[in-house]
């Protein structure tokens, strides 16, 4: 079998794998969404009433049958009804989604040229003390948490340098530290993985053959070390996508854009299980896709993965 059909057919089992125990865990939570919604002193609602609602939403259903037809739905491009709201589950997604794809992808590439800064500048820096310095920014990034990297830039560039407006702000300015702070937790891991991965490229045979011959840092970096470093990077890289996801629900949050984030902090709070259902899927579905397209290009890099794929 193809390499390629193989590859894409592990992935649709991961996403159909994560489609089942994601409807089985939120289907196991307890407590009733029906009541948590409906069963509020104000609304009044009889228990009559409440079941007739459970008709309606189709809760009523043993656990299999409801699974039957949210896989059916899934596959036919309807993703359910929120119970918070009665709106089309696709509606909302198709509402959040491309402000969480703008940030995500933004914020995945400034995380790339960060960490590819940092460790260009880390290993062929001429003073020892400023590689020494670059090499330990990646370690201290790793541990700030989210929220408080964007609670401070928060507080440092819009309330006392008044660089950024928090009211008003056009669409550009809106993006400028959501961005940032969706992009350093992820630039860090990348920056850690791309300096151990040139500094085994530079301790290669082939490179100190090159600097003999008289080549340079320059061409050094863009002939030999940046396609024999970009594997395992690469590789990484598609393992931290899925921290983009969790990111943006907090930077989301932090920032208060609507957006995936949002729509999964008052989905969680609502206990509205069609559309974290919905959530969770997509969520698996890019995060497969990315690592299969990862997958799919790594052989094209590296010669080694090329034989071992045709083997």
């Amino acid at each position: 079998m193809p390499y390629a059909l193989r590859r894409t057919g592990q992935a649709a089992l991961v996403v159909a794998a994560t489609f089942v125990l994601a409807f089985l865990l939120l289907h196991a939570l307890p407590g009733d969404a029906i009541v948590a919604r409906y069963a509020s002193p104000e609304l009044g609602l009889t228990e009559a009433q409440l079941d007739q609602l459970r008709l309606v939403y189709g809760t009523d259903q043993p656990v299999w049958v409801q699974l039957w037809q949210s896989a059916a739905g899934f596959l036919s491009g309807d993703l359910g009804t929120s119970l918070q709201n009665g709106a089309a589950v696709e509606s909302l997604l198709a509402a959040a989604l491309p402000a969480t794809v703008a940030l995500a992808s933004l914020g995945f590439l400034v995380a790339v040229l960060l960490a590819c800064g940092v460790a260009v500048a880390a290993t062929f820096s001429s003073a020892e003390w400023l590689r020494r310095a670059f090499r330990s920014l990646p370690p201290l990034f790793v541990s700030v948490p989210v929220f408080w990297l964007g609670i401070v830039l928060l507080q440092v560039f819009s309330f006392q340098l008044g660089l950024i407006p928090v009211i008003n702000a056009n669409p550009v300015e809106a993006l400028v530290l959501p961005v940032l702070t969706i992009a350093v937790p992820i630039a860090a891991p990348l920056a850690q993985v791309l300096i151990r991965s040139i500094d085994d490229t530079v301790a290669e045979p082939f490179i100190a053959v090159a600097r003999a011959r008289g080549a340079g840092p320059r061409w050094l970096l863009s002939k030999e070390v940046a396609r024999n470093s970009l594997l395992p990077t690469l590789t990484i890289a598609g393992v931290l996508f899925g921290e983009l996801i969790a990111g943006a629900v907090v930077t989301e949050t932090v920032f208060a854009r609507t957006g995936l984030g949002r729509l999964t902090v008052d989905a969680v709070a609502t206990r509205d299980t069609p559309v974290l259902q919905a959530i969770v899927v997509i969520s698996a579905v890019g995060f497969v896709a990315i690592n299969l397209a990862v997958d799919l290009v790594a052989p094209a890099i590296d010669p080694r993965l090329r034989k071992a794929v045709h083997a």
